[in-house]
């Protein structure tokens, strides 16, 4: 990960080198809790657990919360969407194993708890459920005068899903000359929003979220707050019709964070710039912030939200199953150090 680095990143306050130096510290701790059931440590894209003897089936789970962008939903005074971000990045994780979610479970802390306002989350969280075709079975609020603002919270959540362990994707199978498919993103989803909100000095400048408009008549604010697009449906109906080799999802750490997650060592990943499909949004992040290209490619999505590598004999009938979703062809494998060829 020697080249996931971002300057523009760190200077908003956020060392994304710094995360991963914490995950090396806190490997020997986790590797005590493993268990006769345990299968991959950390680094993959959702948490598995082996019940094969018994079932023949793999649980794969995922946490991760909504981040700063929560201050653009305090700033607007919308907060019915963010939900459908907390439950994107949980099961947007897990069907990169190739497992479905079966179901998903929220966390709300506030500094004061308005019944209209914690609904209107869990209507977001609800949404998303729908989208992802799990099911919303629990969750819990908490409500912490004193450590919150009475106006603001925190949402994270929790996921689990089932897969077949002879249907579980590997990413040991993919190979030199293989096809990178390019998911697109809503927007810039979940990630980086400590940079977008000292790009636009959002904190001290909240007005801009109204009167920035895009060329697509959107605001600044509704485009940054556009939720995350949930993958689940469209992948796992391409793997009941496709060869898949391996899949990632694009979040923190963009490109070169999560794209050598999904390959072997010796292969990495070969992609022109023109290729990548950028929405304005990016575009005028890193006008605005004066960022250069690789810290925007280092930490956003730019436009891809998840990518999905097959054989490159399957690329014309991925591309047709994954249409609606709008895929397209976004580079290849080819050998050289396990990293992104971005050129």
């Amino acid at each position: 990960m020697e080249n996931s680095y971002s300057e523009s990143y760190r200077k908003s306050g956020v060392d994304i080198t710094a995360g991963y130096r914490a995950v090396e510290l806190m490997k020997e701790h986790v590797n005590r809790t493993r268990t006769a059931n345990s299968m991959d440590g950390l680094g993959g894209f959702g948490g598995c657990i082996d019940i094969s003897a018994e079932s023949g089936n793999v649980l794969v789970s995922g946490t991760d919360g909504v981040g700063t962008k929560l201050k653009l939903a305090f700033a607007m005074g919308k907060h019915d969407t963010v939900g459908i971000d907390c439950v994107a990045m949980c099961v947007n994780d897990i069907i990169c194993t190739g497992a479905r979610p079966l179901l998903f479970l929220d966390y709300i802390a506030c500094g004061k708890n308005v019944p209209e306002k914690i609904a209107s989350i869990v209507k977001g969280v609800a949404d998303g459920c729908v989208q992802a075709g799990c099911a919303l079975v629990g969750g819990e609020t908490a409500e912490m005068p004193g450590f919150y603002p009475e106006d603001e919270y925190d949402l994270a959540g929790f996921s689990v899903g089932i897969v077949e362990k002879e249907k579980m994707l590997d990413r040991n199978s993919v190979r030199a000359g293989d096809a990178i498919i390019a998911l697109p993103s809503s927007g810039v989803h979940s990630n980086g929003f400590s940079l977008v909100r000292k790009v636009f000095s959002i904190d001290t400048d909240p007005e801009i979220l109204n009167t920035t408009v895009l060329s697509d008549g959107r605001t600044l604010g509704q485009a940054l707050l556009e939720p995350t697009r949930i993958y689940v449906k469209p992948v796992l109906s391409l793997l009941e019709n496709a060869h898949v080799h391996s899949i990632c999802h694009i979040t923190g750490g963009g490109f070169n964070e999560n794209i050598p997650r999904a390959l072997p060592e010796g292969l990495q990943a070969s992609i022109r710039f023109s290729s990548v499909r950028t929405p304005e949004i990016f575009r005028l992040i890193q006008e605005k912030g004066d960022i250069d290209r690789h810290d925007m490619f280092n930490t956003f999505n730019m436009g891809v939200g998840m990518a999905v590598i097959v054989p490159s004999q399957e690329t014309d009938k991925v591309i047709d199953c994954l249409a609606p979703a709008g895929a397209y062809l976004l580079g290849q494998v080819e050998e050289g150090d396990k990293g992104v060829r971005l050129w």
